[in-house]
């Protein structure tokens, strides 16, 4: 798991040391997000995964928006690499 995170890191940051930019932080989500989403698909009561998974798309959803806001170019092309709709 951690050698996919920081592939996800590498492809996404801006320099070399970035760990935090809002790219880095949608990509490793939406990581999880699909992860979890997976898990919810066989283990259909498990309501603590689903209120993780809800709080974590809510955080992409916020982290889009500021990017969305900041930086038009770069949120297009981050939803374009994510294969994310909108």
């Amino acid at each position: 798991m951690a050698e996919s995170d920081t592939m996800d890191m590498k492809e996404f940051q801006l320099h070399e040391n970035d760990t935090g930019s809002a790219d880095v932080q949608v990509a490793l989500l939406t990581r999880r997000i699909t992860q979890l989403t997976d898990h919810l698909k066989s283990h259909a009561k498990d309501h603590s995964s689903r209120r993780g998974l809800l709080r974590m798309v809510a955080t992409r959803r916020s982290l889009l928006d500021y990017l969305n806001k900041s930086n038009t170019e770069r949120y297009k092309s981050l939803l374009q690499k994510l294969n994310l709709r909108k």
